[in-house]
């Protein structure tokens, strides 16, 4: 037997028997192959310590020494599992490797004298082959030897993973109980003890009063509506019987402020009793469901069943009827029987809406009839506007609700609903319903009233519409053939018209073809009506063969279609011959304001067209004689100065009188300045003047001419210049721009003259859009807008149409050749900008100009004002002049030789390329443009420039545009390193422009 006694073999006497299968084997281990030694030689406290946990029934195993040898019991064998025998005299780290970190803290405090202790811990250990959660609790106290000093540790395991799995499965269950409490779509409550105090409740139940807090009071503190309607004693019944209790369909008048709005809902529920172990009643479990929607649901669809059935019996009486008032008779009777009320009538509302007209209704018997006239107002203010405004009147009590309303009181009206007609826009009919007593209407009874009304106020109108057709038919016949008569009549006059018409007339459908057409278009094209009629009328004989002509009229077409008046002025090309004529397409309007038809009218011009082209003809050359008359008077003037000066200072030279020459020299300087302006007013005229652009502040150039421009108007003119703050600098000009400014000032003049008046300049910055890009032909962007506005007689159209056409004016003979305004508008259109006119007969006129805005500063502008005319002096490089001029040639050699430069000269183009192409050393070209032999000056400078790329080249030319430095007579742009200078020069400013040049 296990615990039978083992020879002694010198064993303490303690371990000799028991300790069951683990006493055994401790006797029958080997303990000298451990630090323990042979069991005889164990000490006392050794000994004392292994006896107490082999004789334990708790799961104990002390560890022994610094290695912590392990000796355990039976328990402990079964908790440690199939590794136990391999546990028995071994190290603690060696039995237990997975928690050494652990156990090392238990034999660090035991050996020290701690104790420790854990409740539920924690681990995993391998106690099957793989590692396991284990929970445990744990108790390690120390073991002393005979000196009193900790020795081992003895430790005491009682399992629990059970037991913690088993909480966690009933928490986790908990969780879910409570889960469902709290999501469930019904309403819950747990109430305890006889008092019923709240202790749970759901959101459901919270929704249901109102999100009242309840937690922790009774019901009678909690919910005193609830308790007012009985379910206080439902509880209390409940609790005493133990029975539980069901209801359905419930109402419960939520009511969470006294003062408050009464919501009421409906409720099926349940009252369950709940009962502690002894079988006694401890609370009630409430739960329910608020079925409101559905009860509302159902009622409204008894209501709609009802109501249904009662229309369907008010049709089948009143659909048969054809007398309006017998409809409203049976109407009336009807609505007060469904719904049980004293007095049913209708009213028809005055054209005025003040009064109404009570035709008939229904009444009790014994009750006052309502028949005859009434005022609206006597209803009140509020009830009338609100019947106007189409919604129903609705009173529950007069007495309250409407007091000293003199109908309702007269009549002993407690409750009345009032259906408004709405007609157009204003207030048409009445029916109302009146009750004796006061009365809640529900939403379904003022539905069925307002359906009845409608549909009865339907069947009557229709009832009335067919009694009107019923007349109207019997003298529809009589008017037809009337109107038959008249149409054939208007058709025969108009077309009488059509055919005795000088002009071309023809009428067109909507979309364009031809469906009449008169005797006089058709004589044009010699053609017949049958050629014609059906076909569009933009491929007809009258357009067909004259390019662009189509489409112009089919743009034509579209738009008279849309409802708009057409003009065309076409020159067209007829089997007849070319013709012009005026064209007008306007619409046709029928009755309703639609197009129905588009008539084209034409009247032939060729012969005014062609007398006043003779007549603008003439008007030309006598303005071109004018003009060149002028111009040969003028030069001869200058040119009589000049050769005079220069015939005086010839002979003053001969006589070897040189004193007072230098009058001579400064009046024929002065006659060829006068030329050279007045050539260049010819250019500005042709509108190929070169234009010299700087960035101008054109506000300060207004200033600066202020006084100028005051006495080119005169004394009879006021002159009022306004200035913009924040002006736009604009890139033109400047002389040029001064020029135009005081031209069209002094046509505002004349315009004003002889009365005078005033003359007002106006400046602002402007954004053009692409509406204007199409109205006024110029690009869209920001530009400064120039105002000259007078208060003169205005223009008619006709003279703005060509108040900018060359040789045109207005003017008496002698007095203009009309080129002022259209030098202006060269000036504008070569500036990048634009001109307009806005003028009306009478009341003056006003010319913008609308110049682009230069994106720069005008700090800028003045490091490129023109040079200061200077004696500038060369410094010995050496220039290449080709003009073949002899005379001007030789002019500016000398000009540059006295200058300092070292000068090569030839005559044409092919004699200065061989200069060019000889390798001697030239700094800069200065070139004619028009040269003889085939080769211009830009050629010459072309083919420089491929062996000598960087050489700078002046071109000097007297054309009257930059483009004639152009490629093969078109303008490319000058290229880098090349200027330009018009003739005639001063030769300070040749030399000057050379010297910038070549700096």
């Amino acid at each position: 037997m296990a615990d039978a006694p083992v020879p002694d073999h010198g064993l303490p006497p303690a371990l000799r028997r028991g300790g069951g299968l683990m006493g055994d084997r401790i006797r029958a281990f080997d303990w000298s192959l451990t630090p323990l030694g042979p069991i005889a030689d164990w000490s006392a406290g050794l000994v004392a310590a292994t006896a107490l946990l082999l004789h334990s029934p708790t799961a104990m195993v002390l560890l022994w020494g610094a290695e912590g040898t392990m000796i355990h019991n039976d328990a402990y064998a079964l908790f440690a599992g199939e590794r136990h025998l391999d546990q028995l005299g071994v190290g603690v780290h060696t039995g237990w490797p997975e928690v050494v970190e652990f156990n090392t803290h238990v034999l660090r405090t035991g050996l020290a004298g701690g104790s420790l202790q854990y409740r539920d811990h924690l681990m995993q250990l391998n106690r099957t082959g793989t590692l396991q959660d284990v929970w445990m609790n744990l108790s390690y106290s120390p073991t002393f030897d005979e000196s009193g000093r900790p020795a081992g540790v003895l430790a005491m395991i009682v399992e629990t993973t059970a037991t913690v799995l088993a909480r966690r499965r009933i928490a986790a269950e908990h969780g879910r109980l409570e889960q469902l409490f709290e999501q469930s779509p019904t309403f819950m409550a747990l109430l305890s003890g006889p008092e019923h105090r709240f202790e749970l409740v759901n959101p459901g139940y919270s929704q249901l009063i109102g999100h009242r807090e309840v937690i922790g009071l009774t019901m009678a503190e909690a919910l005193p509506d609830a308790v007012t309607q009985g379910y206080l004693a439902l509880l209390d019944e409940v609790y005493r019987s133990g029975e539980p209790y069901h209801a359905n369909g419930a109402i419960y008048a939520v009511e969470p402020d006294p003062d408050g709005q009464v919501d009421e809902r409906v409720i099926d529920f349940v009252l369950q009793p709940i009962r502690d172990a002894a079988g006694t009643v401890t609370g009630i479990f409430v739960e329910g469901a608020d079925v409101t929607d559905r009860a509302v649901a159902e009622r409204d669809l008894r209501d709609s069943e009802a109501r249904l059935r009662f229309l369907d019996q008010l049709g089948e009486r009143t659909v048969p009827l054809g007398d309006a008032d017998a409809i409203m008779a049976v109407t009336t009777e009807l609505i007060a029987a469904h719904l049980g009320a004293s007095r049913c009538v209708y009213a028809d509302i005055d054209a005025d809406g003040e009064g109404c007209r009570v035709g008939g209704g229904w009444v009790l018997p014994g009750g006052v009839p309502l028949c005859g006239w009434h005022r609206l107002i006597d209803l009140g203010a509020a009830a009338v506007a609100l019947l106007r405004a189409g919604e129903p009147l609705i009173v529950g009590d007069a007495s309250t609700e409407m007091p000293g309303t003199a109908p309702f009181e007269a009549l002993g009206v407690r409750a009345s609903v009032c259906i408004p007609l709405i007609r157009d826009g204003r207030l048409h009919a009445l029916l109302a319903l009146h009750d004796a007593k006061p009365r809640r209407w529900s939403t379904a009874e003022v539905l069925v009233i307002r359906q009845a009304a409608m549909r009865s106020w339907a069947l009557v109108e229709r009832v009335r519409a067919e009694a009107a057709l019923r007349d109207l038919n019997a003298t529809l016949e009589a008017r037809v053939a009337e109107r038959a008569a008249a149409v054939q009549q208007g058709e025969q006059t108009i077309r009488t018209v059509f055919e005795n018409s000088f002009m071309d007339q023809t009428l067109l459908s909507t979309t364009g073809e031809v469906v009449y057409v008169n005797a006089t278009a058709l004589a044009g094209i010699e053609a017949v009506s049958a050629d014609v009629i059906g076909r569009p009328f933009a491929t007809t004989p009258w357009f067909a063969a004259t390019p662009g002509a189509p489409d112009q009229v089919r743009a034509a077409i579209v738009r008279a279609a849309a409802g708009d008046s057409v003009r065309l002025h076409l020159a067209l090309d007829l089997p007849t011959g070319a013709r012009v004529y005026d064209y007008s397409l306007r619409p046709a309007f029928d009755g309703a304001g639609d197009v129905v038809a588009i008539v084209s009218e034409a009247i032939e011009i060729t012969a005014r067209v062609r007398a006043e082209d003779a007549l603008r003809q003439a008007q030309k050359m006598e303005a071109v004689g004018q003009l060149t008359g002028g111009l040969a008077h003028d030069f001869n003037n200058l040119l009589a100065a000049i050769s005079g000066n220069l015939e005086l200072l010839e002979r003053r030279i001969a006589q070897g009188r040189i004193d007072g020459l230098a009058r001579y020299i400064d009046g024929a300087t002065q006659g060829a300045r006068r030329a050279a302006a007045l050539t260049q007013r010819l250019l500005a005229f042709s509108r190929r003047q070169t234009l010299d652009p700087r960035p101008t502040d054109a506000d300060r150039l207004i200033a600066d001419m202020t006084d100028l421009i005051r006495q080119s108007v005169g004394p009879t003119v006021a002159l009022d210049i306004a200035a913009t703050e924040g002006l736009w600098p604009i890139n033109v000009d400047a002389s040029q721009l001064e020029n135009a400014l005081l031209n069209l000032c002094v046509n505002a003049r004349d315009a004003m003259a002889p009365d005078g008046g005033r003359l007002n300049i106006r400046t602002d910055n402007v954004m053009l859009d692409e509406g204007d890009v199409l109205r006024r032909d110029v690009a869209a962007g920001e530009y400064v807008r120039i105002s000259v506005i007078d208060g003169g007689a205005g223009m008619p159209p006709e003279v703005m149409q060509r108040a900018f056409d060359p040789f045109f004016t207005t003017k008496p003979i002698g007095h203009g050749t009309g080129l002022g305004l259209s030098m202006v508008y060269g000036f504008a259109r070569q500036s990048g900008g634009q001109v307009r006119i806005e003028s009306v007969e009478g009341q003056g006129t006003t010319i913008c100009l609308c110049l682009p805005r230069f994106h720069g500063t005008l700090d800028a502008a003045a490091d490129a004002a023109d040079p200061v005319a200077t004696d500038e002096q060369g410094a010995g490089e050496t220039v290449l002049v080709i003009d073949d001029e002899p005379v001007l040639r030789a002019l500016i050699v000398e000009v540059l030789v006295e200058a300092g430069y070292r000068v090569l000269e030839a005559g044409d183009g092919a004699g200065g390329l061989r200069v060019l192409e000889s390798g001697v050393r030239i700094d800069l070209l200065v070139t004619d443009v028009g040269l003889p032999g085939g080769m211009n000056g830009r050629q010459v400078a072309d083919a420089a420039r491929l062996s000598r790329p960087t050489l700078r080249v002046l071109f000097i030319t007297g054309f009257a545009d930059i483009a004639a430095v152009g490629h093969a007579g078109s303008w490319g742009g000058l290229e880098p390193g090349m200027g330009v200078l018009t003739k005639p020069f001063p030769v300070a400013s040749l030399t000057a422009k050379i010297r910038e040049m070549l700096d």
